[in-house]
């Protein structure tokens, strides 16, 4: 039994659209597909995975947290200073998961999903925006100012 694969897999797709002039990103859509076991309640898994993949996108475009070097403690301590996605962020979130039985896993055949949504959503809203840019940004959140001046302009 120890041998046996315990792990889910996730496959994560974003498309941004990045205003050239200013740097703007802005997430155009996003999918995740996932292999996750046996899904026991349809409803509650979906829920949990766009959570993730939302928790992600944050991660990758917004959350910021400033050090105050003086005090040696954060500069942005609430939702007004510290920004996080909200639904407006998110227009069109998409998931699927694969259907899985593998009895020699466990009794009930489900693996846990507590994790997988968020894992690769920063990344690939990162590399969508190199895709789109062509300025590859290795530092979360990518911010416009790192994109701005190394942009092509258009014609």
């Amino acid at each position: 039994m120890d041998d046996v694969d315990r792990h889910a897999y996730g496959a994560h797709f974003a498309e941004v659209r990045v205003d050239l002039d200013s740097g703007e990103i802005v997430l155009a859509r996003m999918v995740g597909v996932f292999a996750a076991g046996r899904i026991l309640n349809a409803r509650t898994a979906r829920s949990q995975l766009i959570g993730g993949m939302t928790m992600g996108v944050s991660m990758a475009l917004h959350e910021h947290g400033v050090m105050d070097e003086r005090r040696g403690d954060y500069a942005n301590h609430d939702l007004a200073t510290y920004h996080v996605a909200a639904c407006a962020d998110i227009p069109d979130i998409h998931v699927e998961w694969l259907e899985e039985h593998d009895e020699h896993l466990n009794p009930v055949g489900g693996k846990g999903i507590g994790e997988i949504g968020i894992v690769g959503s920063a990344a690939a809203v990162a590399n969508a925006v190199w895709h789109a840019t062509g300025v590859r940004v290795r530092d979360l959140p990518v911010q416009p100012d790192a994109l701005v001046g190394r942009l092509p302009h258009r014609a």
